[in-house]
């Protein structure tokens, strides 16, 4: 079974209004509230796509609760740690351009994490984990280190969306699946991109310090899944980008939907970034009929890395 793990989700509140007068009353037009956090949003569209996970990690208060009830009248498992303080509310303010107010979250002790811990080594062969997402200030920089290292021992297999130092430091244990785009690519190698042909070798990289499969997005310009044989380009489909927020996890969510169900890498690629696209030209997470009506318009192109086309 596929588990989703969000270190420090949120309840996102967006408003929406004209302007904002600062020192002065403001009267929102509309509002609405929904969960928050990477590997949520995993869950979610795993769920639109006909495939069960189960969502992990900490919440507490009466946001906590909301998160939970939110998932579970969805038909999305939950397991989370109950924590002290309240799950954090994330503010965005929309006025034609967007402002955020984001929270720190709660604070989360060493029982919490050994908590955690139990949960993560339950986890066995057949099991799979996401890990996406920043680690919360009170938690250990070697967190996700820790985790995967249980998964790892377990014979789990673990996805990683992360940036720089913890991407880099999950490595020597072989993810299944990470997931930079080519800004983050950049800031690990110091390299600069323009072209999807530019970051195979990068990928190469990557897959010689320990990944399986790496997926680098590069926005409007197409997508690069490099493995340890081969080098596939995708290009994108054609549509109006409306929000990206959420389209990272969406592309991670529609690999490891249509792996689970074609056990076909090239495949799953294809519709990770027709998820991605998806959720890209609509106002929150996609849906499965969203990614299968732009599935045709993603070519792949395959590259045999020891030249051969």
């Amino acid at each position: 079974m596929i588990h989703t793990l969000t270190l420090n989700p949120s309840v996102d509140y967006i408003v929406e209004l004209e302007e904002i007068k600062v020192g002065g009353l403001n009267r929102m037009q509309n509002d609405t509230k929904f969960p928050g956090g990477k590997g949520i949003n995993v869950s979610i569209v795993l769920n639109r796509m006909d495939v069960k996970s189960k969502a992990l990690g900490f919440v507490g208060g009466f946001t906590g609760d909301y998160i939970a009830d939110y998932l579970n009248k969805e038909n999305i498992d939950t397991d989370f740690v109950q924590v002290e303080e309240d799950t954090r509310i994330n503010v965005k303010i929309k006025t034609g351009t967007e402002t955020e107010i984001n929270a720190r979250g709660p604070a989360i002790s060493e029982e919490n994490l050994q908590d955690l811990k139990m949960k993560i080594g339950s986890l066995s062969n057949g099991d799979s984990l996401v890990l996406a997402g920043s680690i919360p200030s009170t938690l250990p920089e070697t967190t996700y280190e820790e985790l995967v290292k249980i998964c790892s021992e377990n014979g789990a297999a673990f996805v990683v969306d992360a940036e720089g130092e913890l991407l880099k430091k999950v490595l020597p244990y072989k993810p299944f699946l990470i997931k930079p785009n080519h800004h983050e690519l950049g800031e690990i190698f110091d390299a600069e991109f323009t072209a999807p042909e530019e970051v195979i070798p990068y990928g190469e990289k990557l897959v010689e310090m320990g990944a399986q499969n790496v997926i680098v997005s590069l926005a409007g310009k197409g997508a690069v899944l490099i493995t340890a044989e081969a080098a596939f380009i995708a290009s994108v489909p054609k549509g109006e980008v409306r929000s990206s927020v959420g389209a990272g996890d969406s592309m991670v969510a529609g690999f490891l939907a249509a792996y689970e169900k074609y056990n076909d890498i090239e495949k799953a690629f294809q519709y990770s970034v027709a998820s991605g696209s998806a959720t890209a030209f609509s106002l929150g997470l996609c849906t499965k009929e969203k990614a299968e009506e732009l599935l045709p318009q993603v070519s792949i192109r395959k590259i045999n890395l020891k030249g051969e086309k």
